[in-house]
């Protein structure tokens, strides 16, 4: 209507004017309801044409969009596992810093396994001083039985002295049950170190696998026991937090919460542009909102970025193939904004409905000098018109609270 109402006054009021004074014709005489059309034919024509010309410069230049939302992201408040609440620590609406308490779910089961697993690895410090009280008496017996190996090797040594130099005097059974005595404890001198060995084996090798072994499995019981404390991930709002005690959360079954994290979809507006307009829309391009939640308020944007994909072209492979006539909605352009004053729209709460118009600018190009007469006409009437629509979302922000609160009664 408003443009209509621009470009009659370009062309039905000359044409009007022209008929009333230039020919004489007057109201309720030449010109009536029945003949209006006929005596202003040409005025309305043009004014139906340049009407039509300039909706569609204004809405493919200037582009607009009642699609423009702060999307927001959610934490659901989820334990690791199941359990049931035996303490509750935040309340519903409450803002929480990252890791503060948010409730706490029965423990017995993983405070026994912790104990039994500190249990099991005292028993093996135990096992570890016993085992060198071991290796210090294997280490006697092998000296004990060094010293036998020693001393009967010394007797067979010189009973072989006396037998070379008086055979009459040592029997050669004498010198046999000496070689065999000496291997004998030679024999046990190779048990005794063996013995040794196999304990400092456990000392060195066994035991401390075994306490590594019980450590992890500690490790992984006090993992378990800190599964049962709940703890905010992020600072945030809790929100739809309607926990008691005696109630059992689950990831499955029952989640707590929403954690709303801070700074989240604040400032930061995604906006859905006809597809038609993906050739003049930029970054960086000028833009203007008015949301639903900020009545009579006008915030200036910059179009920060262009998402390079339509979102209803997404698939997922399936066992069947995508046929594009069961995709009906042609989809939107992804622009996403920001304010260009930080700031401004802070106190927009993150989710809010909103309408934006993004602008052409041409000023470099008309200043450059390289347009030709019809081109620098054309782009300066371009960004003229660009007022139209910044009037038109001004008239709409006027009319948010009477068209909420007076007609339609919500």
């Amino acid at each position: 209507m408003l443009e209509f109402l621009l470009c009659s006054v370009f062309t039905i009021l000359p044409d009007y004017l022209y008929r009333l004074y230039a020919q004489g014709k007057r109201w309720g005489k030449e010109l009536t309801t029945f003949s209006i059309w006929y005596e202003l034919r040409r005025g309305i024509t043009a004014c139906l044409i340049l009407t039509v010309g300039l909706l569609t410069a204004i809405f493919y230049y200037h582009p607009t969009t009642t699609n423009v939302t702060s999307y927001f992201r959610t934490v659901t408040i989820l334990p690791e596992k199941g359990g049931r609440v035996v303490e509750v620590l935040a309340r519903n609406n409450q803002r929480v810093e990252a890791g503060d308490v948010l409730f706490r779910l029965d423990d017995t089961r993983e405070t026994v396994a912790v104990k039994e697993a500190r249990l099991r690895l005292a028993e093996i410090d135990a096992s570890l001083v016993v085992a060198r009280q071991d290796l210090a008496a294997a280490e006697g017996v092998v000296r004990t039985a060094e010293g036998q190996m020693e001393e009967i090797r010394d007797q067979l040594t010189r009973k072989n002295d006396i037998f070379k130099r008086n055979p009459a005097v040592v029997s050669a059974a004498e010198i046999e049950r000496l070689e065999n005595l000496l291997e004998s404890r030679r024999g046990k001198v190779v048990a005794a170190m063996s013995n040794r060995d196999a304990v400092l084996a456990r000392l060195e090798v066994l035991l401390p696998a075994q306490r590594a072994s019980a450590g992890a499995t500690l490790d992984l019981a006090e993992v378990e026991l800190s599964k049962t404390v709940i703890r905010a991930g992020v600072s945030g709002i809790v929100e739809q937090f309607a926990l008691e005690t005696g109630d059992y959360v689950s990831a499955i079954l029952r989640p707590a919460g929403i954690l709303v994290p801070d700074d989240s979809g604040v400032e930061e507006f995604y906006a859905g542009f006809n597809q038609i307009t993906a050739q003049v829309i930029k970054p960086d391009m000028l833009a203007e909102i008015t949301c639903f939640s900020k009545p009579f308020a006008i915030i200036p944007m910059r179009v920060s970025e262009v998402q390079n994909v339509i979102a209803t072209g997404q698939f997922r492979p399936t066992d069947q193939l995508v046929d594009p006539q069961d995709r009906p909605r042609p989809g939107t352009l992804m622009v996403i904004m920001e304010p260009l004053y930080p700031g401004q729209a802070k106190d927009i709460p993150p989710g809010s409905k909103c309408i934006a118009n993004a602008y052409t600018n041409n000023h470099d190009l008309i200043a450059s000098g390289n347009l030709s007469a019809g081109a620098y006409l054309y782009y300066h009437a371009v960004d003229a018109v660009g007022i139209v629509h910044a009037l038109i979302l001004r008239i709409q922000a006027l009319m948010f609270p009477i068209q909420t609160l007076v007609l339609t009664g919500h």
